[in-house]
């Protein structure tokens, strides 16, 4: 049981079972007031997750969390922090680990499954998650379908591009360009789990924040002679 947390774009929770069904999605589209949101979204997820599985009606059980996922971006510094650090102190309350998952490669999985419902037996192009990185520029990495253990294989990225070369970029990497708003935390957990299960590792702890930020420390004083 696996609880997904993402910050990179709006505020996502959501918490997937053992046997892959979504028990809980909540979501905030709003690209600031992630520290807002975050703690109503994961009371109100797990209050859902407690009903049973999304569609689904039933006595309300405990859920019994075994990992919780974090979105690492990339993204904005002060939004991205805020994710990661509520999955942090979450999973430190309860005592389970942290699965970092890159957050372009869940927005990545949400299009390929959807793509494959679509068309089962079709074989989905190069494509690239472009997600807005501000600043006149784009954020975007590049997938090339999903490997063995179900995993999307990324092929470039995650980089930035200015807005006016963005689609020449993807031209010379032939890659469609596929623009997200949003990142699933449903797919952030069920990325961790595919990724729990093949024993993999998909991302170290460090965020992939967009740009380092703009607040640097000062400078050590100047020493004064005699």
């Amino acid at each position: 049981m696996i609880l997904g947390i993402d910050t990179s774009l709006g505020t996502a929770v959501a918490v997937v079972d053992r046997d892959g069904a979504v028990r809980a999605d909540r979501a905030s589209e709003n690209p600031l007031g992630h520290a807002e949101a975050i703690g109503t979204l994961l009371v109100d997820a797990l209050t859902d997750a407690a009903r049973g599985p999304i569609g689904q009606t039933g006595a309300a059980e405990e859920v019994a969390l075994t990992h919780v996922a974090a979105g690492m971006g990339p993204g904005p510094f002060t939004g991205l922090r805020v994710g990661i650090a509520a999955a942090r102190a979450f999973a430190l309350g309860r005592g389970i680990p942290v699965v970092a998952v890159p957050s372009h490669d869940a927005a990545a999985l949400g299009a390929l499954l959807s793509a494959a419902l679509a068309d089962p037996f079709g074989d989905p192009p190069r494509f690239a998650v472009v997600t807005d990185a501000r600043r006149r520029e784009f954020a975007y990495s590049v997938y090339d379908g999903l490997d063995d253990d179900g995993i999307p294989v990324r092929a470039a990225g995650p980089a930035l591009a200015p807005r006016a070369e963005i689609d020449d970029v993807l031209a010379g990497l032939g890659a469609e360009r596929l623009d997200v708003t949003a990142i699933p935390a449903a797919m952030v957990a069920t990325l961790a789990a595919r990724a729990l299960a093949a024993g993999r590792e998909l991302t170290g702890p460090e965020p992939l924040y967009l740009r380092a930020p703009d607040v640097t420390l000062p400078a050590a004083p100047k020493r004064v002679g005699a």
